[in-house]
């Protein structure tokens, strides 16, 4: 062999390698924050195992994961850049939206489903006995806050209860210390601090579908569903509200690295059901229905990839 074809095929070797290198490199430098709500929710459950999954299937160091207030904080902190990736509840990302278009999709994840909580003892049946008594709705900028103002609303209390913002484990506490007589929470099935055994048989839920008509009139995005006896230990089902939930990004973000994250969010199916029964629900077709919020265009690439 010459050395002028030596030197050619040392060459075409060398592009060759390139371009396998290229493909086969992850993200490199590429850091994520993940808003994802308190300790005791199921954001914060399934933020950690998609961390996880993104640290594997990105090549890149493990995301972090924020604890924050909840839904508000979270799209206030992607639209600040304080967070990358932001679990939002649709009613939220829509209310959002309006005023501040910046962000959009990656997919329509679990739902939530509206807990209204009394003590099992409580002579409170229903929503509209509330009225006089002292409640807790969630930590301040949360999606709770925003939907049990909502509902007060509708139900015509807000000017007949007492309301104090707390967190979910606050909440519990203050209930069973009869520091408040109810308490609102917005979460997947089961939410794990609910289902504690030391919680299970003390605690009971309030029905609300007298109040579903008037709550959907607020929000499209809003649907009715049941939470089963089985869920809490509960005597009886009850009906409630059921608010889809989001995965949020910038739209800002470079469309490969959301198409990325979208591909490995549903390769960790398993690993998110394992986490928290409420991912059973996280599908590639119901991903995409993420209206009023458009998709990211790098998610959008992925699911017609999946002819979806």
């Amino acid at each position: 062999m010459t050395t002028s074809r030596r030197t050619r095929g040392l060459a075409i070797a060398a592009a060759l390698l390139l371009v396998l290198s290229a493909c086969t490199a992850g993200f490199g430098g590429l850091k994520l924050r993940i808003a994802a709500g308190n300790s005791g929710g199921v954001y914060y459950k399934l933020a950690q195992t998609l961390a996880t999954a993104w640290q594997t299937g990105l090549d890149i160091d493990r995301p972090e994961v924020l604890q924050t207030q909840g839904s508000p904080d979270n799209v206030a902190k992607v639209l600040a850049r304080q967070a990358d990736v932001a679990f939002v509840a649709a009613d939220v990302a829509a209310d959002r939206y309006q005023a501040h278009p910046d962000f959009a999709a990656l997919a329509r994840i679990h739902d939530d489903y509206l807990h209204i909580v009394v003590r099992a003892d409580s002579d409170i049946r229903s929503v509209s006995q509330l009225s006089g008594h002292r409640i807790a709705i969630g930590s301040p900028q949360s999606g709770v806050e925003f939907i049990a103002k909502s509902l007060l609303i509708a139900a015509g209390l807000q000017n007949s209860v007492s309301t104090i913002t707390r967190g979910l484990d606050d909440s519990v506490a203050a209930l069973l210390n009869h520091d408040v007589d109810a308490f609102f929470w917005s979460g997947g099935l089961p939410t794990p601090k609910l289902a504690e055994p030391e919680n299970r048989g003390r605690l009971r839920l309030l029905d609300i579908a007298d109040l579903m008509p008037k709550m959907q009139a607020l929000s499209q995005v809003y649907s009715t569903a049941t939470i089963p006896a089985s869920t809490y230990n509960q005597l009886l089902p009850v009906t409630t509200l059921v608010v889809p939930n989001f995965l949020v990004v910038p739209k800002s973000m470079p469309d490969d690295v959301a198409e990325a994250l979208v591909r490995d969010l549903f390769g960790a199916r398993r690993a998110l059901a394992d986490a928290n029964l409420a991912a059973l629900s996280i599908d590639v077709h119901p991903g995409i229905e993420t209206q009023p919020v458009p998709l990211h265009p790098g998610a959008l690439r992925y699911y017609r990839a999946q002819k979806t």
